[in-house]
């Protein structure tokens, strides 16, 4: 059986989301870490199988194994197949971007993210512009996507972001797609810089929730700073990450995603990443139905506002990893 990833078999996968890894198949080039967001500090592999792409967290206590194949990979649960492809080469992150971290600190505490607590380096503008340089010498570079925490203030990480775009603009002719936390003017700044499409994380459109997992943050701040983003960077530009698993109804979620829609905002369901880090926290991984169930909510309300997650060209919804993407997944 030829065993490639449909949307049951990755939605299964992905409610697991990790997988023993055979060291035979972990050379340096094969292996991506995190410095960003609710995974981060884990290292993972990527899985190409047909014409989708999984992302699964190195974790030897994992149910999942990945072992070679002859000349591919297959993914087993206890003696059983579940699926067949080939690793792919992340550049910096994932495949076929370089997707960058500029600041792994932050100083607001998330519940879920661990980034709070590891407290990372700064990349100076001469770092990012070597990844970028690296990336772009295998030929295989199709986009540019910077990420960020906010190691001082939210305005200080907007102008640095602004600078580092706008010379990523000026020598390279590629697709450069930001994920930060926005101020007032963050999306004028960031589209005059250069960038082209934008990402503000709602994290859970459950205001309860909300005020638990990011004290320190305001979900109406993001709220309207998406509005005003859709206005500047246009429809199928602007996307959000909204965590499925910190306790959210289904119908917290249908409400939340027809919001978002509305305002012709793409949400991106993640599924979230328990951190040892964040040990304590009440948070589950959603099972594989769920996921089906969330994500076939989403393509219909995509659908029905005419959005299309098939134009993007950066980040997350050109990546499709850690997520069922509509119209790629399901």
């Amino acid at each position: 059986m030829d065993k490639k990833l449909d949307s049951n078999i990755k939605a299964d996968l992905l409610s697991i989301g990790s997988a023993q890894v055979d060291k035979s198949l972990l050379p340096y080039k094969l292996k991506s870490t995190a410095t960003a967001g609710p995974g981060a500090g884990g290292s993972s592999i990527f899985l190409k199988s047909g014409n989708r792409r999984l992302r699964l967290t190195i974790n030897d206590l994992s149910p999942l194994r990945v072992v070679p194949d002859d000349e591919h990979v297959v993914v087993m649960k206890d003696d059983d197949v579940i699926a067949r492809g080939v690793l792919e080469s992340p550049l910096c992150h994932c495949p076929e971007q370089a997707y960058i971290t500029l600041s792994e600190k932050c100083i607001y505490d998330c519940q879920f993210c661990p980034v709070q607590k590891m407290q990372g380096g700064i990349k100076d503008t001469t770092t990012v512009l070597h990844m970028v340089e690296k990336a772009y010498s295998t030929g295989e570079l199709k986009a540019i996507s910077l990420t960020s925490g906010v190691a001082v203030s939210p305005k200080k990480e907007i102008k640095r972001t602004a600078e580092v775009v706008r010379k990523l603009a000026q020598d390279y002719d590629l697709p450069i797609g930001v994920s930060v936390y926005p101020t007032n003017d963050s999306s004028e700044e960031l589209y005059s810089a250069g960038a082209c499409e934008i990402k503000y994380n709602v994290e859970t459109m459950d205001p309860e929730l909300f005020r638990r997992f990011c004290p320190d943050l305001s979900l109406y701040t993001v709220l309207d700073a998406l509005d005003s983003a859709v206005s500047i960077f246009g429809r199928n530009r602007v996307s959000s990450n909204f965590i499925i698993g910190l306790g959210e109804s289904d119908e917290a979620v249908r409400k939340g995603i027809r919001l978002l829609t509305g305002r012709c905002i793409i949400p991106i369901l993640r599924p979230v990443s328990p951190h040892p880090l964040r040990k304590g926290i009440n948070i589950n991984r959603p099972d594989a139905a769920r996921l089906l169930k969330l994500g076939g909510m989403l393509k219909d309300m995509l659908d029905r506002e005419s959005l299309s997650v098939d134009e993007s060209r950066t980040m997350c919804l050109l990546c499709t990893g850690c997520d069922l993407t509509p119209n790629k997944d399901i």
